[in-house]
């Protein structure tokens, strides 16, 4: 089993069990989010990866309620950005104040500035607001006037985007889609699921009742013994020969990037990490392969014409790139 035994400043401190820390929010998450376990498990990959995750799908299906439910499960500084057409930067990073008293300039933090960030139909605001976030999903700081100001670990950014069909929306460049670790999609509940959620919510929203089940510093602990977790020199070199091949499919105008492959690596490190495991897979890889890879490439015209999507170049992708095998 894989444990994590360094506390935030680096000092030996009590082990945390990875996959139990991890199955303990991933239920914590199951009691409002139900028969949705693959979308919670990888919000959970996403956030020991230390990246950002994008949902995506039609209103009503509860991308706000994924998002909330992750946040309320860490104890955590929390915000929440409501993204519209009349949200400006400066809502988003902060801004420069003139205090007249000590004559000089003050910096008012934004909403930006906490550990997790829920920015709520993120594609409805324009694309100068959506640029705001360019600086801090990368390098996590904030730029103003001239000045840098460090965001606090661990941050992420849990985005929900609704289909571009829809009216009212921005789509997004792909400069900021290339920052989002993964994206998932919801999908409507199963029928149980809805039956249930029709009684339980009723008259009270089941969010209001959950706590927090872990804290930042352990979360910090958890992305640190993450990043430890072994990779063959194979299976690195699987990685690589996926990304290689999204540039070389006759289906695709534009491959994945190599920020790509860093974070299917990381995000196949923090899998594995929540199956108990201490080493990397090519199971991990594939798994992922999807919902890293997808949302970063763009179609040829004929492969649109034709109702190909990215997630199936992926998937046939997969099939022609020699796995490695052993560990």
């Amino acid at each position: 089993m894989t444990e994590a035994t360094r506390t935030a400043g680096g000092a030996a401190g009590p082990s945390l069990d990875i996959a139990e820390v991890g199955a303990g929010i991933a239920a914590n998450i199951g009691r409002v989010v139900q028969g949705k376990d693959d979308v919670v498990r990888l919000a959970l990959v996403v956030l020991l990866a230390e990246g950002h995750l994008l949902i995506e799908d039609v209103p009503g299906v509860g991308k706000t309620t994924l998002a909330k439910a992750l946040a309320a499960s860490v104890d955590a500084t929390v915000r929440r950005i409501q993204f519209t057409p009349d949200l400006l930067p400066s809502d988003v990073t902060g801004v420069a104040v003139y205090d007249q008293e000590s004559r000089a300039f003050e910096f008012k933090p934004g909403a930006i500035f906490a550990n997790i960030v829920v920015a709520d139909e993120i594609n409805r605001a324009s694309p100068k607001t959506q640029s705001a976030l360019l600086e801090c999903m990368e390098e996590r700081q904030v730029t103003v006037d001239g000045v840098s100001y460090e965001l606090a670990r661990p941050f992420m950014v849990m985005a929900t985007q609704n289909p571009l069909e829809m009216e009212g929306t921005y789509p997004l460049p792909e400069a900021q889609r290339d920052r989002f670790t993964a994206r998932v999609s919801m999908g409507y509940p199963g029928r149980e699921a809805e039956l249930a959620m029709l009684d339980e919510r009723a008259t009270a929203d089941p969010l209001t009742s959950l706590s927090p089940v872990a804290d930042a510093a352990t979360v910090r602990d958890l992305v640190e013994a993450v990043g430890t977790l072994y990779v063959s020199d194979a299976v690195r070199r699987y990685v690589v020969g996926l990304v290689e091949a999204t540039r070389r499919s006759p289906h695709l105008r534009l491959g994945a990037s190599p920020r790509a492959g860093l974070q299917l690596l990381r995000a196949a490190r923090a899998s594995a990490a929540l199956a108990g495991r201490d080493h990397v897979l090519p199971d991990d890889v594939q798994q992922l392969a999807a919902p890293v890879l997808a949302h970063r490439l763009l179609l040829t015209a004929d492969a649109a014409l034709g109702r190909r999507s990215t997630e199936q170049v992926v998937a046939e992708l997969l099939s022609t790139v020699p796995v490695p095998r052993g560990r």
